[in-house]
């Protein structure tokens, strides 16, 4: 059985959108988990897909226009941490997004409301449903707003867990770190893997998340917390 919002509940999330949709229906099939429904064309997967590249292609452009005189290479490292998906779930929860998805009630009671993956997934399918409602302007106006104060901030780049220990390890002449996955658990839908990333002379480490390139980050963060805190060679 599945536990999703009301026509009440659409109207109030769009109002927090910002946006009066001309087809309800398409903000209604971005907050639908596939758990949800027998019919997978229902689901938020294929918006998700497209509001993938819609948030990417809206970010970008801030970017370049913010940070005129930044190279490629730190743009894109802004880029990376604007759309990974710590940012979307922190926004999904600022619009209180949780609050209208529907799920099933399994899905539910596992926290799902509140699950970063999840949230993330469906923030992305939302950007979508504005995309495709009122066309890129109300997708842009909603990134831009909710985005605001992480694309205003004006400090050095971030750099990812995994350029990080992949310098560090060029530059004490060691080959470069190898990542591979040593487990799996969880539905399919909803995953975690946990993958292990060695560096010559140093003991591997692990790290999990919902995708392996979150695994890897994780795994490299651990290893370069170990080693720049004088515990590695």
């Amino acid at each position: 059985m599945a536990q999703g919002a009301t026509d009440t509940d659409i109207e109030t999330l769009s109002a927090r959108l910002g946006h009066d949709f001309a087809r309800p229906a398409l903000l209604t099939e971005a907050l639908t988990h596939l758990s949800a429904t027998e019919r997978r064309s229902a689901a938020y997967e294929r918006l998700e897909f497209l509001g993938d590249r819609v948030l990417g292609l809206v970010v970008a452009e801030a970017l370049l226009e913010r940070f005129p005189k930044e190279r490629e290479g730190d743009i894109a490292k802004r880029h990376v941490g604007l759309v990974r998906r710590e940012a979307l779930a922190q926004v999904a929860r600022t619009i209180r997004l949780g609050d209208h998805l529907k799920l099933s009630r399994s899905e539910a009671d596992a926290g799902g409301r509140d699950n970063d993956a999840l949230l993330a997934d469906a923030l992305e399918a939302v950007i979508a449903a504005l995309y495709l409602d009122g066309g890129l302007e109300a997708a842009r106006s909603f990134v831009l707003r909710e985005w605001e104060v992480q694309l205003a901030d004006s400090g050095r780049p971030p750099q990812d867990a995994k350029t990080g220990l992949q310098e560090w390890a060029q530059g004490r002449g060691l080959p470069l770190p190898s990542y591979r996955e040593v487990g799996r658990e969880g539905p399919a839908h909803q995953p975690v893997f946990t993958v292990e990333v060695t560096v010559k002379g140093q003991e591997p480490a692990e790290g999990t998340g919902p995708s392996k390139r979150v695994a890897e980050q994780q795994a490299a963060q651990a290893l370069l917390d170990r080693v720049t805190k004088g515990k590695g060679t």
